[in-house]
């Protein structure tokens, strides 16, 4: 007959309650490519969540090789990011990730940190249909308040009032975002959009006007009322 010893007993016991802490760990993603404000987000949210796992990210590749590799809880990010070491950040590849995100992981906790909120104006449709928490937090706020939303975000909460922006509760058509960043990020013609977008140049005019009422855009004496799109555009955060 063998006998154990209650020493046995208790690093077995210890063995299990370790196992048991790391399943149950909150494992928590941050992504930006300033040191700075990577490692200042760490320290408020290990101060706050002393018991989690912390992983980061620099770049939208990292994120998604470290979103791919690790059951997450939450993801707090950056809009504007390179897409990997080396380029250039722009919140278009922030906000390509967050789509991938979202459709890859429908249930994945987010928080969007940035002090370019309006942009997620682009993928609103999304952000209304995703199933995890979805936060917002502009970086000018108090930790406090950040810290509210990560906490909304992991209880599965979405809170997206911190948008601003005349455009909110409307739709916007991704052939519009497709024509804006066209004519003002590629410099095209009307007659190269319609190429690019297989459609006829009759279109590509009737998206402009429809985009320019949603702006509210109309003709003024002495102004160019494409650089008036790509103005209130920009404000409203359709393009970078």
């Amino acid at each position: 007959m063998i006998h154990y010893s209650i020493y046995f007993f208790e690093s077995i016991a210890k063995a299990l309650l370790q196992m048991n802490k790391a399943l149950n760990q909150t494992k928590i993603l941050v992504i930006d490519d300033h040191e700075l404000v990577l490692g200042g987000t760490l320290g408020v949210l290990k101060e706050n969540y002393p018991d989690a796992e912390f992983f980061t990210a620099q770049t939208a590749r990292d994120a998604l090789l470290q979103v791919n590799s690790t059951v997450l809880d939450l993801v707090v990010s950056d809009l504007s990011i390179p897409e990997t070491l080396g380029e250039s950040s722009r919140t278009d590849t922030g906000i390509r990730l967050l789509k991938t995100l979202m459709e890859k992981h429908p249930t994945l906790n987010l928080v969007v940190q940035s002090t370019y909120l309006e942009a997620l104006i682009r993928i609103k449709p999304e952000i209304d249909n995703h199933q995890g928490g979805f936060t917002v937090a502009d970086k000018s706020i108090p930790s406090s308040e950040m810290l509210n939303r990560v906490d909304w975000s992991l209880r599965g909460l979405t809170h997206t009032k911190d948008l601003r922006g005349n455009l909110q509760g409307l739709e916007v058509k991704q052939e519009w975002l497709t024509l804006l960043a066209l004519a003002f990020e590629e410099g095209l013609q009307d007659k190269q959009i319609a190429k690019q977008m297989c459609v006829s140049e009759r279109t590509v005019r009737n998206y402009w006007t429809k985009i320019q009422d949603v702006l509210e855009v109309y003709p003024e004496t002495g102004k160019n009322i494409r650089i008036q799109t790509q103005i209130r555009a920009r404000e409203e955060g359709l393009i970078d």
